[in-house]
């Protein structure tokens, strides 16, 4: 079949530090480092919703109108006032169990308060069963000016300056107008999206202030091509590692007035715009003359390619979800990137991996843990969309790192595959351990923030109260306690079950500043959902995270 292909780039997996993206591991891993006794952060400008509905109420359907009824007789529990005024629904999703989530954003004014949101649950009796979210308190900002003074182009202007982006974007930023509550203040802001690749690349959230243009806060959470008539094909080719990936979807070329060529672009899904590899270095997609691709240079970009494939039918066949944003965007990794370069990333658009330096690390894309880590995150962009620092973060990349060992299923480590001679000599056989975290150290500049033994930690007592300008609060050290959770539920329930758990309170629970105690109460609840309240998987869960040190409150 005949198909004209035009797509756009897109993803970041890296040794943390104040990232780039959304990354596999945090800065200057070889160094040994420490744990630290929690201080939890918690977000105080957005108080948390966690309300388990005794005596269901029947409405006559699961929709946004009775949502709001429900949350309009409710105050009291929620705490939510004026709601058809302060919320806005974003979206109704019915899951596979019959359930219905009805998601709202709350806003001032019609301007929506960064991070909020209240999700409604009911059952497939038309019961509310539960309400779950954040939300800001309305009369801290009842006399929030909400008339922007300054454009939406000079915030973008003064968005770019603040990152020290390249002159050249390859993507067009992006600005919305936002009220951002941020430390005990509310302002009202353009929140612009910087996104870049380049030596040091980006994917830059910069709040300015509407009104008088300073930078309130900003973090880094990290090609068109030309158009041909492709023809589907199947080809061969080699890894990383030396492994024979026979089953290479790619696509046949016959450009005119040359001979034909095979390009790594898969187009065999149906509802799904396609599995894209790239080459960094020619910024186009990796081709070869025959359908044979086993030179050492195409190595990163056949792991990467198969990998993506694996991963995309993970989602689907186990979760029935298409593609990272389930509505079949398409699935782009890049390979070949920088020099010497030990890390992979997402950032919001696509993949990239490095080849790494030869001793501490290979190619990144030689990692099936790895790719799913990455095309998890594009996920988690798509669903909860977990703010990328502090224990947000951390469940960031715990979700990250599990469904990589979920997908990965040979053992319960995370870049096993990727570590170089020099790296294994020393020790150093992965990134991190779900089943033991402490086997591994952390980066020495994190060690007077920890009370343990400069390992990962794998329990509450042993938590990095970090600052967000060491690994954006700790997003990659403190996942491990999740990580160790998880793992600890899988020995009672298996991986399959594991996996449909977290998934759902993932797509249907979790909102952007969930935190630890969050994440508890909704995971346990998904194992409610799907299995029952007494159930083995349910009581597994709840065990799980009593044994890491998260309680139930």
């Amino acid at each position: 079949m005949k198909r004209a292909t035009s797509v756009l780039l897109a993803s970041t997996l890296i040794l943390g530090g104040f990232q780039t993206s959304h990354a596999l591991i945090e800065d200057d891993i070889k160094a040994p480092n420490v744990m630290s006794q929690q201080k939890i952060k918690d977000f105080k400008d957005h108080v948390p919703i966690f309300v388990q509905e005794k005596q269901k109420e029947r409405f006559a359907n699961s929709d946004v109108k009775n949502a709001m009824a429900y949350l309009n007789k409710n105050k009291t529990k929620h705490g939510i006032d004026s709601v058809e005024e302060n919320l806005k629904a974003k979206n109704v999703e019915k899951d596979e169990i019959g359930m219905t989530h009805v998601r709202f954003n709350q806003e001032k004014n019609g301007i929506p308060i960064e991070g909020t949101e209240v999700i409604v649950h009911f059952n497939d009796q038309n019961e509310v069963v539960s309400v779950n979210g954040h939300v800001s308190d309305h009369s801290i900002i009842d006399h929030l000016n909400t008339s922007p003074k300054l454009s939406a182009k000079k915030a973008i202007e003064l968005a770019i300056s603040s990152v020290n982006a390249p002159e050249e974007l390859k993507y067009e930023p992006n600005s919305e107008l936002v009220i951002y509550p941020f430390e005990g203040d509310n302002y009202l802001a353009h929140k612009v999206n910087v996104t870049y690749l380049s030596d040091d690349p980006g994917n830059w959230f910069v709040y300015v202030d509407a009104h008088n243009g300073q930078i309130i806060d900003k973090f880094n959470a990290l090609h068109p091509i030309e158009e041909y008539e492709m023809k589907d094909h199947k080809g061969v080719g080699t890894g990383v590692h030396g492994e024979h990936r026979k089953d290479l979807y790619m696509s046949r070329v016959k450009p005119d007035k040359e001979d034909t060529l095979f390009m790594l672009a898969n187009h065999i899904h149906e509802g799904l715009e396609g599995i894209y590899t790239y080459d960094y270095n020619t910024g186009e997609l990796a081709t070869n003359d025959s359908a044979s691709f086993v030179d050492e240079y195409h190595h990163p970009a056949v792991d990467a390619h198969y990998n993506s494939e694996t991963v995309y039918e993970y989602y689907k066949e186990e979760h029935d979800r298409n593609s990272l944003d389930d509505e079949g965007m398409a699935i782009i990794s890049y390979v070949n990137y920088g020099t010497n370069y030990n890390n992979a990333f997402w950032n919001g658009r696509h993949m990239t991996y490095g080849n790494g330096d030869g001793d501490f690390m290979v190619p990144l894309s030689a990692g099936l843990d790895v790719a799913a880590h990455e095309m998890t995150h594009g996920v988690i962009t798509n669903t909860a969309n977990l703010v990328y620092r502090e224990q947000p973060g951390a469940l960031n990349e715990a979700f990250a790192d599990i469904f990589g060992a979920l997908i990965d299923d040979e053992n319960w480590e995370m870049g096993e595959d990727i570590m170089g001679p020099g790296a294994i000599e020393d020790g150093r056989t992965a990134l991190r351990s779900l089943s033991d975290p402490s086997k591994f150290p952390v980066n020495e500049d994190y060690v007077p923030y920890g009370n343990g033994e400069g390992m990962y930690p794998s329990h509450m007592d042993e938590y990095y109260d970090l600052p967000l300008n060491l690994d954006n609060g700790g997003v990659h050290i403190n996942s491990s306690i999740i990580n160790h959770a998880a793992y600890l539920t899988a020995q009672e329930i298996g991986r399959d079950a594991l996996g449909q758990i977290y998934y759902r309170a993932l797509t249907h629970y979790l909102t952007p500043y969930s935190d630890f105690q969050e994440a508890r109460q909704v995971i346990i609840q998904s194992a409610v959902d799907l299995y029952g309240e007494d159930s083995e998987e349910a009581l597994a869960t709840a065990s799980g995270f009593d044994q890491v040190g998260i309680y139930e409150e």
